[in-house]
């Protein structure tokens, strides 16, 4: 029989998974000494306005980064931030935020130094991520020329595909369901600057009125 690979005790103590119970009971502490009913107004049914599609770089806390607590914002993270309609997790969590919690803003937010947009760049591979990034990897060729001669390429190729994810959810059914019944739905593309921890907004925000609605444009 093989010899026991579990970690030892004082690993799970000190810093493994086991910390974080610790961590975990003096947050909820916390938050109870500043707000005695935190909790209880959380167990009623969430209603927030916000639907953020972000990477899921551990950088990038998508709550924390807008000072934001619990309740207010409806998430979902995957590699390089892709909003890709054939993707039965990505398109329950959208259909979730717009039919059920009907969101009034939806965020496409990516950020720079994505190990995911990074891999789209270099040799293609076929295996999980590989098959995952291949719109990236499809967007990135389709644009090469103008992100290759930028001076920082992988920051271009952040703001392409940021762009690329808010004109997908212009054309996804789930989302044009939504405006054709009169929904005030707005898709916003936005970029993360770890270096900074700022902001920045990539292209106009896109509605059912809007001219951009086929093909945004980054500003």
């Amino acid at each position: 029989m093989a010899a026991c690979a579990c970690p030892p005790a004082e690993d799970l103590i000190e810093g493994g998974p086991a910390s974080l119970f610790a961590r975990n009971r003096a947050w909820a502490q916390a938050k109870l000494q500043i707000d005695p009913h935190f909790f209880d107004r959380l167990v009623g049914q969430q209603k927030p306005h916000f639907f953020w599609i972000g990477c899921s770089d551990s950088r990038v806390p998508a709550t924390e980064i807008v000072d934001l607590v619990p309740g207010e914002m409806f998430v979902h993270r995957n590699v390089a931030n892709l909003a890709i309609a054939e993707d039965p997790n990505f398109a329950a969590a959208l259909q979730f935020a717009v039919e059920v919690l009907k969101v009034r803003h939806i965020m496409v937010v990516g950020h720079y130094g994505c190990g995911g947009i990074e891999a789209a760049m270099a040799e293609q591979s076929d295996d999980a991520v590989g098959q995952w990034l291949k719109p990236v990897r499809k967007l990135f060729h389709q644009r090469r020329h103008d992100i290759v001669e930028d001076d920082q390429p992988a920051h271009r190729l952040c703001e392409a595909n940021v762009a690329a994810q808010v004109a997908a959810l212009a054309q996804n059914s789930i989302v044009q369901a939504a405006w054709e019944r009169g929904a005030a739905l707005n898709l916003h593309g936005w970029i993360y600057a770890i270096g900074d921890g700022l902001l920045r907004q990539v292209l106009e925000p896109v509605c059912w009125c809007s001219d951009s609605i086929r093909r945004p444009e980054m500003i």
